[in-house]
């Protein structure tokens, strides 16, 4: 483990370099937070002028499942650290360069070539947590086939999954592929769906049993050096969310929740975590109804979720990623209740503009993230509002009013 003792001066000799794998809006924060400690950050993406790409000292177009490519993309830069921001990378060549290096150079994967592995593919993560470590999950089967996952749901070897359940391809991001069904007449669009949701296309399928829970959590933890020199474990306060079909447009922080179900939230979390290893911010997802939690997913990076810390922590989830992978102190602690609310693109267009800013401004406490993706879709996540309040209800109001008054038009 490498612990940056001294930070060198950026584009310099000195320099402390960090190659952000994955340049979105949650990256593009990552690569502000680095910089401003100091850090000479190199941004890739699979494609050019992605935001983070925007402010990196320098940046790079790569195919992220390529391994070749990156590899000797980090062998021609020598990066000391490696930070993968997505999940959709070669991560078998992650695990190589941690073990065998790259050109004589050794840089660190952040937090560790295994986790990026394993949280790459729910399989992985979903058995490591379930069948390893023991912890509460939702009941699971994997299919690679519509006549597997009928199967599956219908129990043959009587293990039914059963209505309500849902499907989602082992390998894609913010609800891709993902389905509920609550009949049998909904099982073929769900495979199908799933099929072209799939993050490396057409594959295997995870069927959950429908957990009738009470709400849903992000409970952010980071693995950070403390005083001693050992890696401790953190955690901010657990931020609620509301899904539309597995993808985040809304979150609020603090989440009201009992003594009892936080406690096991925060041993779920710790026991995953520390599991994973390495050090950072990771994205714990959890059901919780009453004081029993659940786990569903872990992604060892900042959470979309967590764009609320922008407004509601003294250090956001970025800074405080920044701080631990860096081997600097970290400090969790909630500043002021807050929310946020996601503005989509509302239309298919290159280049659009953005109307409305000053008034959606012009809502207290309010503050705005427009990432500037050079492509908006109907759907996708151009930007954010976050607001500020006494009570996290009123933050949410706030928010979701600043969002509203931000209207994508054509560039």
């Amino acid at each position: 483990m490498s612990i940056m003792n001294r930070i060198g001066t950026p584009l310099s000799k000195s320099a402390t370099r960090v190659m952000l794998l994955g340049c979105g809006e949650l990256g593009k924060e990552v690569i502000i937070a680095l910089q401003r400690l100091g850090c000479e950050v190199i941004g890739v993406d699979r494609y050019a002028d992605a935001p983070g790409m925007q402010v990196a000292h320098r940046s790079h177009v790569v195919a992220m499942t390529d391994g070749a490519a990156l590899r000797a993309l980090i062998e021609k830069e020598k990066p000391q650290l490696v930070v993968p921001e997505i999940e959709a990378i070669a991560t078998a060549m992650l695990v190589e360069i941690e073990r065998d290096g790259v050109g004589g150079h050794f840089p660190e994967i952040i937090p560790t070539a295994r986790t990026a592995q394993l949280t790459m593919n729910r399989e992985g993560i979903r058995r490591l947590a379930a069948e390893e470590l023991g912890l509460p999950t939702s009941p699971y089967r994997f299919a690679d086939s519509l006549a597997e996952l009928q199967a599956a749901i219908d129990g043959v070897d009587g293990k039914a999954i059963a209505y309500p359940c849902v499907v989602k391809p082992v390998m894609s991001s913010s609800g891709k592929g993902q389905s509920l069904l609550k009949t049998p007449a909904d099982v073929a669009a769900a495979w199908d769906y799933a099929q072209a949701g799939g993050r490396v296309g057409a594959g295997r399928v995870i069927v959950e049993g429908f957990i009738d829970f009470d709400y849903e959590i992000t409970l952010l933890t980071v693995r950070a050096v403390g005083v001693s020199g050992e890696v401790e474990t953190h955690f901010c306060d657990p931020i609620g969310h509301v899904q539309v079909n597995g993808d985040y447009v809304e979150s609020w922080q603090p989440m009201a929740m009992s003594a009892g179900a936080l406690q096991k939230s925060r041993e779920v979390a710790r026991a995953i975590t520390g599991n994973l290893g390495g050090r950072g911010i990771f994205g714990v997802e959890l059901f919780v109804k009453g004081d029993d939690v659940w786990f569903s997913e872990v992604s060892p990076r900042p959470h979309d979720t967590g764009l609320v810390t922008l407004a509601t922590q003294r250090l956001s989830e970025f800074e405080l990623h920044a701080r631990a992978i860096l081997g600097l102190p970290v400090d969790t602690a909630l500043r002021r209740p807050g929310a946020s609310a996601v503005i989509y693109g509302g239309m298919d267009q290159s280049g659009i503009a953005f109307e409305g800013v000053a008034h959606a401004l012009q809502v207290a406490e309010s503050d705005l993230r427009l990432f500037g993706k050079p492509e908006s879709f109907v759907k996708r996540r151009m930007g954010v509002a976050v607001a500020n309040a006494d009570t996290t209800d009123e933050a949410r109001a706030r928010a979701k009013l600043a969002a509203s008054r931000v209207k994508p038009v054509k560039g």
